[in-house]
């Protein structure tokens, strides 16, 4: 076994107590995964097909949702002949999509299905290395594209992040989650755990999105054998920068994702109650195709009824094991910056300097890089195998036309776009408009913790 620069001790203490992204090198040589090429991928699934999401090469200041995009069932094999530009036959139903237009992506591709006659393969990703005993590829997602797949920016309502790049090159823009007020969040379309930015990152219209000019971009370029780690709850937009890309992820768990599950089934059951009235303004496509099916109001209800209480009893368990949280509101026990329960003076948690070194870097802020490099370029940290590369590209500095005139309309969120009105100093307020108040990430953790509240006084009369 090759020697690691961190042994899993190591690494889980690590990413206890990092709250910014880092990336790991040289942690993933030995792993059999190293190997799982879109060409090796191709073999080993052979004639089973996977579901990609196509969409178009555009320079639309707008995010291209996957509510928008085109869905083909294919091979890998046919994939791999599309990648390499072949027309014919033998890309499948990739032939109406030239590649030179379409950029494709079979994302969100969970190894556990994928691979459930080939249960060997699990065991091509070691996340036992990073300190959790037992995780491998059963735990894991498949993520496969060409330049220019993307994920819409958005933030993980539940745990935590690693990822791992195989083969390629993905660009992250990350931003902290402190930025949400930069980052324009909405729920449609709806997904559950995942909170959208209404935000194009790559070509931010800033006409009707000014506040993004404050949001702390960290850009890193991730390079094969690479494991990124994403804090809880940071925005990130993710891109393939090169012809092929794949790369395997696992969301960790975390011990106040049970208070995160409530704010989910609280948000599913809004949404739902709201977008599923009969309406002219609900004629939009509003549902994520990952989402199975529209549930109803009593299902969402009786989810968001056991959600509470294996939330309670999660929170009276801790408060038993911990006499000096008895008998506190749930806002007592809400998690630190880490994710982790807070904790008092009598039982402070250890401290802990993280050493950033050649085998562990820093995803930099870019305003941070460039006010010390006094550069007007925007720059990119991109990791080489043992150190840090600085790559440059053009940044476009802000216009006087990106500020909105003094009778310049601004449309509040996903309402029609063709109704004319841009002109006007006030928009129409759509049921979009609405959901994007009421389901604010900082208004759906206040909701559910004054709900987790009253009912902790109910059960303790």
């Amino acid at each position: 076994m090759a020697t690691k620069p961190f042994s899993p001790t190591e690494v889980q203490k690590i990413i206890q107590f990092l709250h910014k992204p880092a990336v790991f090198l040289n942690m993933t040589d030995d792993w059999p995964g190293r190997e799982w090429t879109l060409e090796h991928l191709a073999l080993c699934l052979g004639e089973k097909s996977v579901c990609f999401r196509i969409g178009k090469q555009t320079e639309e200041k707008a995010p291209l949702f996957e509510t928008e995009c085109t869905y083909v069932k294919a091979t890998l094999a046919e994939f791999l002949c599309w990648t390499r530009g072949s027309s014919d036959s033998s890309v499948g139903p990739f032939t109406a999509y030239p590649l030179s237009e379409y950029w494709a992506y079979a994302d969100y591709k969970y190894l556990a299905l994928l691979f459930q006659d080939n249960t060997a393969m699990f065991k091509g990703v070691v996340w036992s290395d990073f300190g959790y005993p037992g995780r491998d590829g059963r735990e894991s997602t498949l993520w496969i594209g060409t330049n220019g797949a993307n994920t819409p920016c958005h933030l993980d309502s539940y745990g935590c992040n690693l990822v791992f790049q195989v083969q390629g090159r993905k660009r992250w823009h990350l931003f902290p989650p402190e930025d949400a007020e930069c980052l324009y969040p909405t729920r449609i379309p709806y997904e559950e755990s995942s909170v959208f930015s209404k935000v194009s990152v790559i070509k931010p219209d800033l006409c009707i999105f000014p506040a993004f000019r404050r949001a702390r971009a960290h850009v890193v370029t991730l390079q094969p054998g690479q494991v990124l780690f994403v804090p809880r709850h940071w925005w990130h937009y993710v891109e393939s920068i090169d012809p092929v890309t794949v790369s395997v992820n696992s969301w960790i768990e975390m011990e106040v994702d049970d208070e995160a599950r409530v704010e989910e089934a609280l948000t599913k059951t809004i949404v739902c109650a709201l977008k599923t009235t009969p309406s002219l303004d609900n004629k939009d496509n509003w549902l994520n195709p990952t989402e199975e099916g529209i549930a109803s109001h009593d299902e969402n209800m009786q989810y968001l009824n056991l959600a509470v209480k294996a939330c309670m009893d999660k929170i009276s368990s801790y408060a038993e094991s911990r006499p000096e949280f008895a008998g506190q509101s749930s806002a007592a026990l809400k998690q630190d910056s880490l994710g982790h329960l807070k904790t008092t003076a009598n039982n402070p948690v250890p401290s802990f300097s993280v050493s950033f070194g050649p085998h562990l870097i820093p995803v930099m802020c870019v305003a941070d890089k460039t006010q010390k490099q006094t550069t007007a370029n925007f720059k990119e940290t991109s990791l080489s195998k043992d150190s840090a590369q600085v790559f440059s590209q053009n940044s476009a500095k802000p216009q006087a036309t990106d500020t909105p005139g003094k009778e310049e309309g601004v449309r509040l969120s996903g309402g029609p776009a063709e109704d004319g009105r841009h002109s006007e100093k006030y928009s129409h307020i759509s049921t979009n408009d609405v959901l994007d108040c009421l389901l604010h990430p900082d208004v759906i953790t206040l909701v559910t913790q004054l709900m987790l509240d009253r009912r902790r006084e109910l059960d303790s009369k």
